[in-house]
């Protein structure tokens, strides 16, 4: 039969085109493949969703404070190890592992510039550190920021993206800088100072239960997942489903527990206004 003597096909696997690595991201909110280049001129918001992309702590401070008049405080000041912690890792080891991963020495950035000309205490958490998580050194550097806007009578900018909540790497330590973070930010408040926290995808645990918590004006960008306790954690705790959106920023502001919703493209502008009519 002529079925059968049909001649075999031999299957030619075409070599496929090498795209070089680096130049396209995935977006996490639409599935969208995006080019790079495309990506970091919208300052990493997808141009199909909106989805906000995380933010390194030092691209953040070029976005919100002038160009050129950003001075750091407490560079050098690294992280101790008083548990003497084991794990898979040791602390030490986490911690040389994300300062030579990051660049930096710790999961925060504080210093002092302007924003639209105005003088700025800022403080920047870097999620790529541990989480963005609050240690000692995290703790200290904002508390020590605090002090220096209550000193000299300035306004404060808090940008938080934690995660990791307190570091349990140093157990009651960590837990100690929520009441540090809150007693300065007391006493920034009863100068009659403002203090504006910026709330970023994810601010959780210690972080928002302090200093997050506790501006005078709250403002998250869209989308940005904020609470205490992650909400698989919740739902296996109580054990019902939690309506949609829980803990996103448009559910919390719905709620009263934000004030307001704020696109990255427009941040600067938003934090310039606040200031002008408070401080």
């Amino acid at each position: 039969m002529a079925l059968f003597g049909k001649p075999k096909y031999t299957i030619v696997r075409l070599k496929k085109k090498e795209i070089p690595e680096g130049l396209w991201t995935k977006c996490e909110g639409c599935g969208e493949v995006l080019f790079n280049k495309n990506l970091d001129e919208n300052l990493f918001v997808c141009p199909k969703c909106d989805y906000h992309f995380s933010l390194v702590a030092s691209a953040r401070i070029a976005l919100l404070v002038d160009k050129g008049t950003f001075a750091e405080f407490d560079h050098s000041m690294v992280s101790a190890d008083p548990l003497e912690f084991k794990g898979p890792k040791t602390y030490k080891d986490k911690l040389s592992a994300d300062q030579a991963s990051t660049g930096l020495k710790d999961a925060v950035i504080t210093g002092e510039g302007l924003i639209d000309a105005k003088k700025t205490v800022v403080a920047v958490t870097d999620s790529r550190f541990i989480m963005g998580s609050m240690g000692s050194v995290v703790g200290e550097k904002i508390t020590r920021a605090i002090e220096t806007a209550t000193k000299n009578k300035l306004p404060l900018v808090i940008v938080s993206g934690s995660g990791g909540g307190a570091r349990m790497y140093e157990g009651m330590f960590s837990l100690m800088q929520m009441a540090k973070t809150s007693a300065a930010l007391k006493y920034h408040n009863k100068a009659g100072l403002p203090f504006i926290s910026v709330l970023t995808n994810p601010t959780m645990g210690g972080v928002m239960a302090s200093f997050a918590g506790l501006g005078d004006i709250i403002i998250a960008e869209p989308k940005a997942l904020i609470g205490f306790a992650g909400p698989r954690v919740i739902e296996q705790t109580i054990r019902e489903k939690l309506p949609p959106g829980f803990q996103r920023s448009e559910f919390l502001l719905e709620r009263g527990m934000i004030d307001a919703i704020v696109p990255r493209l427009q941040m600067r502008e938003r934090l310039a206004q606040i200031i002008s009519l408070l401080g």
